[in-house]
């Protein structure tokens, strides 16, 4: 009536790799060989997209500037979000310049670095 069970064994399961290795990467051993054998011009992740933050330093470094609306357009952020990237590019050394022509919208450039003491 009552059947003795045995016990299962203990199997390890296999450990999924984090990456799996490329085909062309497996045959020549290492995979600093084909790093190597691409041209300087070409960074290992072309597709990446320019940050959001790169991108506002870009709109900020043109000779005319650029206005909070400008940069909303550009990220996507709401106006205080601009305002408060604006703040901590200053807290991280950045110079920026802001000038309110008569009857426009504010203006803000970069004008460059703080040196580091």
């Amino acid at each position: 009536m009552t059947e003795a069970t045995q016990p299962k064994p203990a199997v390890k399961r296999l450990r999924k790799m984090a990456r799996v290795p490329k085909p062309e990467l497996a045959a020549s051993g290492s995979p600093f060989d084909a790093a190597v054998t691409d041209s300087a011009e070409h960074s290992l992740k072309p597709d990446k997209p320019q940050s959001k933050s790169a991108q506002v330093l870009d709109l900020l470094g043109r000779p005319e500037g650029a206005t909070i609306e400008q940069i909303v357009a550009a990220t996507g952020w709401l106006p205080h979000t601009t305002r408060a990237v604006l703040t901590g590019f200053r807290k991280k050394g950045q110079v920026l310049a802001s000038e309110k022509p008569a009857e426009r919208p504010r203006i803000y450039r970069v004008t460059g670095m703080v040196e580091a003491r």
